[in-house]
């Protein structure tokens, strides 16, 4: 899909409701179980029932074998115009 294909495909899924969400997933090393990693999951969703992250969720616990310890989860606000913010501008000489 191209850049612009993939563009429109996304404002289509805001304008359904859908909302950028993010996970972090703190789950168990298998071979490890005292320590603990780090899995980042990004999608568009449907907040707050997140029904693609709950089968996200459900694939791992049946596939794979690092256990979930904990689970955060946020997701970006509804469509809004772009807004200019002041950037910085860095010298590198």
């Amino acid at each position: 899909m191209s850049a612009a294909g993939a563009a429109a495909h996304e404002l289509e899924l805001q304008l359904r409701g859908y909302r950028l969400a993010t996970a972090e997933i703190v789950y168990h090393l298998p071979d490890h179980p005292g320590l603990l990693q780090s899995f980042v999951w990004q999608q568009y969703d449907l907040a707050p029932e997140f029904p693609r992250f709950r089968r996200f969720v459900a694939w791992w616990q049946e596939h794979l074998d690092g256990k979930i310890h904990s689970v955060r989860i946020s997701c970006a606000g509804r469509i809004m115009a772009p807004s200019w913010q002041r950037g910085f501008v860095f010298d590198l000489q």
